[in-house]
C-alpha cells in the first residue's frame, strides 16, 4: 500500500505526530538551526542588571505570603553557605536567567535544579531509585534555565568542600557535559526506549561514576532505613485508645489547634480525588490518628506543611506529607524573558503534573488538596528517601556526582521536549560545556557576594536570623 493510500485511509490523529514517522531527522536539523540565532557559546554570558534587586530585598520578598514566625529560620538557613543562599533563591536566579541568550525550546523544568535536589526514593514495589525529587517551583520553561542552576550549584558545592577552582569548573562542564552526551543516546533511541532509558543500575556506567559507588551504596543503606515506621517510632507515642499521636520536637515539629488538624484531615478526601481509583483501598486500610506541622527545607521554610500519622490494623506507620503549594517563583521571569505563563486552576496540581512529567518512576500516593481555600501537594513522607550532599563529596566525586545528575536531568527533559531537536542543537563537541562552565563560574562568584550581603545584613540586625535549626 502506498504512503498516499494510508493517509486516505487513516487520516492524521490529533496527538499524534504526522506521518512520515522516519525519514532524515528534520528535528534534530531544525536543533542544529537554531545554533545560528543562539550560538552554544552565548550561554556564557551573565548580565548582571542595573535594576536587579539587591540580595536581601529578594529574600525579604521571597518571604512574603509566609508563615511570619519562621522567616528567621528560612534566613538563618540561607545564610549558613553560599550553597544554602542559592538553595532559597530560586526566583533571583531566574530573574538573572531571564536576561541571558535562550534558544527558546521550553520543557518541563524543575525549576530549582541544584545539585541537592536529586536523590532515592522508593518505588511501588521497594526498590530505589534516584532523579530529580523537589519540584516545588516546576513549570514549562526554558531547559536552559535548569541546566545553568545545576552547573552553578556544583561550583559552589565543589567550593564549600575545599576544592581547587579547577575541579570546581570540571564539575559544572562535564554536568553539561553528560546532559549533552545522555540527550544523543535518547534521541537515537525508539521513543519507547528512550523514555524509560539510563536504568538506575546503569546509571554508574553511561555517565562513568565509578568513583560515587561507595557513597551510593552508603546513601542507599540509609534510604532504606527511612521510612514512616522508622520517624513514627521516633516522633510519637502512644495514646489511652491505643493509637499513637506526634511528640513536639520545637521548632521542627509541633502540635497543631484541633481545628486546624480537622481541617488538614479533612482535606484529605479531596486529596483522594487526585489519585487514580486502584490507590483508594491502601489509604481505605489506614486511619487517621494525629497532625503536626512540620518545618522542612531551606526554600520551603515558611510554607505551610504538615505531617499527618496514618496507622493500619496491625498499627503500622504510613506519614502523608501535606505540603502547602505557592506559586512557582520562575513565573513573572518567565513573562519578563516573553514566555506566555499558562493559568494555574490549582499549584498542587501543578507540581505534581510537573513531577510525574519529568520522573520515570513517582510516588504512588502523590496528589493534591485544599486546605482552608490554599493549595497544597501531599506525598508519602520518608519514603525511603536518602540524598547525596554534594558539598561533602571529594574531587574525583564531585566530577563523578555532576556527570550523574547532568544524566538525569537529561532524561527528565526529553519527557517533555524531543531528545532529537535538543541533542541537534547541544552538537558532539564541548563548545555548550565550555560556556556553560564559564557561566556556572561566574553566577557562582554573584551568589557568593549576594550570600556575603545576606550575612552583613544579619550580623548588622537588618535582618533578624536563627541559626542552626
Amino acid at each position: 500500500m502506498a504512503v498516499g493510500e494510508a493517509e486516505a485511509r487513516i487520516p492524521r490523529v490529533a496527538g499524534f505526530a504526522e506521518r512520515p514517522a522516519r525519514g532524515p531527522g528534520s528535528t534534530k536539523d531544525e536543533g542544529k538551526a537554531l545554533r545560528e540565532r543562539v550560538p552554544r557559546a552565548a550561554h556564557a554570558l551573565l548580565d548582571i542588571d542595573a535594576g536587579r534587586p539587591d540580595a536581601v530585598a529578594a529574600v525579604e520578598e521571597s518571604n512574603r505570603g509566609r508563615i511570619a514566625e519562621l522567616a528567621p529560620i528560612r534566613v538563618g538557613r540561607m545564610a549558613a553557605t553560599p550553597f544554602a543562599f542559592l538553595r532559597g533563591s530560586a526566583g533571583l536566579m531566574a530573574y538573572d536567567l531571564a536576561r541571558t541568550p535562550m534558544t527558546r525550546v521550553r520543557a518541563q523544568i524543575c525549576g530549582d535544579a541544584h545539585a541537592a535536589n536529586f536523590g532515592l526514593y522508593g518505588d511501588a514495589h521497594g526498590r530505589l531509585v534516584i532523579d530529580l525529587n523537589d519540584f516545588d517551583e516546576t513549570v514549562h520553561g526554558p531547559w536552559e534555565w535548569d541546566l545553568k542552576r545545576l552547573a552553578a550549584s556544583l561550583v559552589l558545592a565543589g567550593r564549600e568542600a575545599g576544592a581547587g577552582e579547577d575541579v570546581c569548573h570540571a564539575a559544572a562542564r562535564d554536568a553539561v557535559g553528560a546532559y549533552r552526551r545522555t540527550l544523543r543516546l535518547l534521541a537515537r533511541l525508539p521513543v519507547l526506549d528512550a523514555w524509560h532509558a539510563i536504568a538506575d543500575e546503569e546509571l554508574v556506567s553511561h555517565t562513568d561514576a565509578h568513583d560515587l559507588l561507595g557513597t551510593l551504596e552508603r546513601v542507599s543503606q540509609k534510604a532504606r532505613g527511612n521510612t514512616s515506621g522508622r520517624f513514627a517510632a521516633r516522633s510519637t507515642e502512644p495514646t489511652e485508645d491505643g493509637g499513637r499521636r506526634f511528640v513536639a520536637a520545637p521548632p521542627v515539629l509541633r502540635p497543631v489547634p484541633d481545628a486546624e488538624a480537622a481541617a488538614v484531615a479533612g482535606s484529605l478526601e479531596g486529596y483522594l480525588g487526585s489519585l487514580a481509583e486502584d490507590r483508594h483501598p491502601l489509604l481505605a486500610r489506614h486511619a487517621v490518628h494525629d497532625v503536626a506541622f512540620r518545618v522542612v527545607g531551606t526554600g520551603s521554610v515558611g510554607t505551610r506543611s504538615y505531617v499527618v500519622l496514618l496507622l493500619d490494623h496491625r498499627g503500622e506507620a504510613l506519614i502523608l506529607q501535606v505540603k502547602e503549594a505557592r506559586p512557582s517563583a520562575l513565573v513573572p521571569h518567565l513573562l519578563t524573558a516573553g514566555f506566555d505563563a499558562a493559568q494555574v486552576a490549582h499549584e498542587g496540581r501543578r507540581v505534581v503534573a510537573g513531577q510525574k512529567r519529568m520522573q520515570v518512576v513517582s510516588d504512588i500516593l502523590l496528589g493534591w488538596t485544599t486546605v482552608d481555600g490554599r493549595p497544597f501537594q501531599v506525598r508519602q513522607f520518608r519514603n525511603r528517601k536518602g540524598s547525596v550532599d554534594p558539598h561533602e563529596l571529594s574531587p574525583d566525586q564531585l566530577d563523578d556526582y555532576a556527570r550523574m545528575t547532568g544524566a538525569l536531568l537529561a532524561r527528565a527533559h526529553s519527557h517533555s521536549a524531543d531528545p532529537r531537536l535538543l541533542s541537534g542543537y547541544c552538537g558532539k563537541n564541548e563548545e555548550l560545556d565550555e560556556a556553560m562552565a564559564a557561566f556556572a563560574v561566574a553566577y557562582a562568584d554573584r551568589t557568593e557576594a549576594d550570600h556575603a550581603e545576606l550575612v552583613k545584613a544579619v550580623d548588622s540586625g537588618r535582618v533578624a536570623a536563627e541559626r542552626g535549626v
